[in-house]
């Protein structure tokens, strides 16, 4: 047996155990699995976890129109395979969260948005008015729905996410975004 093959052998046998020592000394091509409680398996495990869990941190971060803090890297890291499958738990309810609510905010509706609403668009989600300038629920223009985190045409993002951004510009601004049917 030449020196080199004669080294991974000997390798194989310490980490994984005899069963592919002798595949490897017989010349199977095939690798043979790893034992579930390998040390080697535990190691990539965590590591696959990791990687997943900063993967979901980023696509998070994202959506809130963040990144991830190199801390948070460093953190994930040192923590446990169990800690890392339980934040990934937690970054996919939160994901389905921020997907469900398009990113904005959970911000309560006053009931004078649902009068706002009603006098703009007669409370329907996809209204156009204005020639095309004004759409949605709240009759908003590009410019205000973009700067309260929306994204793409007002008229075709869900209700309740045309409610909460609607909510966050009322935070805002008051009634003033809304001249005729705020008052």
């Amino acid at each position: 047996m030449k020196p080199k093959k004669l080294m991974a052998v000997c390798g194989a046998c310490a980490v994984t155990g005899a069963p592919a020592a002798a595949a490897l000394a017989a010349g199977d091509p095939t690798p043979t699995p790893l034992a579930p409680h390998s040390p080697i398996a535990s190691a990539l495990a965590k590591r696959q976890a990791e990687h997943e869990v900063l993967r979901l941190a980023r696509r998070k971060a994202r959506m809130r129109h963040g990144h991830v803090r190199r801390a948070y890297v460093h953190r994930v890291q040192a923590w446990s395979h169990a800690r890392l499958l339980r934040e990934r738990r937690s970054l996919r309810a939160d994901i389905r969260d921020l997907r469900r609510t398009g990113g904005a905010p959970d911000i309560p509706v006053p009931a004078v948005l649902q009068a706002i609403a009603a006098c703009e668009s007669g409370g329907d989600p996809h209204a156009v008015g204005g020639g095309g300038a004004f759409r949605g629920k709240y009759q908003f223009d590009y410019g205000t729905w973009a700067a309260v985190g929306g994204s793409g045409d007002p008229a075709a993002a869900p209700e309740t996410e045309q409610d909460r951004r609607a909510a966050l510009l009322y935070a805002r601004a008051g009634a003033s975004p809304w001249p005729v049917c705020g008052r």
